[in-house]
């Protein structure tokens, strides 16, 4: 009987125990339940940008000096040569140095020269290579100077279009391509240069065959409106020095990737008359999906009529108006096609704000 009662006891203990036990894991459950852990919350803020569409103009000091061209020379002795061309030199070459002395200005080439009066060592870029190449002047008949028989330069300036800047840090982006010597075709590398004021005073209607043209003047050279720094395949970008207003937003515009360019309407941003910038109607034809970057990413044609009226459709002197379709910054004009000015292509955003972003291509 005793027996009996003890063990009726322990089987009490355990199904309390198990009761606890039950109890216990179901207040746990209930607990963890009732007091979840926090999700974490990725919040992706769209980059924005305010559009540009303002006639700017680029004055740009070219970084060493770049050769434009092959001469002959006819000496004192009466021989015709080109030591240039003998010694291996090529048209969109730049002179960095003479002798270990660093130029910077085309004058400077013809005074070094003179200076040493005997063989020279030129260190000069040639595209992404840098080299050295060693050769001897000759004294021209025309004036006794001492002369490489090559033609340079080391400035250049002109009328394009603003495509962009970023609110947030002021850096500006504009043209879509490059600045390139119009001789030699070589991109043009900055030593400094500046983005200012530019009033359009005309423009030449594009043909068939014969490309329009945007003409413009500087004024306020004065007073710049901001810094170029860097001069490469898919624009001109630096950074402004004050807020540059629009007349149609108050508020940057979020960019759209090459994923939500669709064929389709869209529109350009550009200033042609009273320097007012304006907004014209285009269709994009086709859009290139592309794994690297290129500057012919889309093509569009002009279907506004008062552009078309205006200009004959695209022109030099509109490389850089932005495209905004569906309510997003997605590219910027590029190039004309010569013979249907009508047409021409575009470059999407992501790509010239990447291009912004890396280093500079001519340090």
């Amino acid at each position: 009987m005793e027996t009996k009662r003890v063990h009726g006891i322990v089987k009490s203990l355990c199904v309390f125990v198990i009761l606890i036990a039950v109890i216990t894991g179901v207040s746990l459950a209930v607990k963890h339940k009732e007091q979840p852990a926090p999700a974490a919350i990725n919040v992706v803020t769209e980059k924005v940008l305010m559009p540009g569409g303002q006639s700017v103009g680029v004055k740009m000091d070219v970084k060493g000096v770049l050769i434009v061209g092959l001469q002959e020379i006819e000496t004192i002795t009466g021989e015709v040569v080109n030591p240039g061309l003998l010694s291996g030199l090529q048209i969109g070459d730049t002179i960095l140095e003479i002798n270990g002395q660093k130029v910077y200005r085309a004058a400077e080439v013809q005074n070094v020269v003179n200076k040493i009066r005997g063989e020279v060592l030129l260190k000069l870029k040639r595209k992404n290579d840098i080299m050295e190449i060693s050769l001897t002047p000759v004294v021209a008949k025309a004036d006794n100077m001492y002369k490489l028989g090559i033609w340079v330069k080391d400035k250049t300036a002109g009328i394009g279009t603003l495509t962009y800047y970023d609110p947030q840090n002021n850096c500006y982006g504009a043209l879509g391509h490059a600045i390139t010597d119009p001789e030699t075709s070589a991109i043009l590398p900055v030593a400094e240069g500046e983005l200012v004021n530019s009033k359009v005073e005309s423009v030449k209607q594009g043909r068939a065959g014969d490309p329009g043209e945007i003409r413009g003047i500087f004024y306020e050279a004065d007073d710049p409106l901001g810094s170029l720094e860097k001069n490469s395949e898919f624009g001109i970008f630096g950074n402004l020095y004050g807020k540059i207003d629009h007349p149609f937003y108050d508020k940057p515009l979020p960019i759209g990737y090459q994923d939500s360019v669709k064929v389709g309407p869209a529109y350009i941003l550009t200033t042609l008359d009273n320097n007012q910038v304006e907004c014209f109607e285009i269709e994009i034809e086709k859009v290139n999906r592309q794994v690297k970057p290129g500057t012919k990413s889309m093509t569009i044609k002009v279907t506004d009529e008062g552009l078309l009226k205006k200009s004959g459709g695209i022109v030099q002197g509109m490389s850089g108006s932005p495209i905004i379709q569906n309510g997003r910054l997605v590219g910027a004009v590029t190039h004309v096609f010569v013979n249907n000015p009508e047409k021409g292509y575009g470059i999407f955003i992501e790509w010239m704000l990447q291009e912004q972003m890396s280093k500079r291509v001519d340090e």
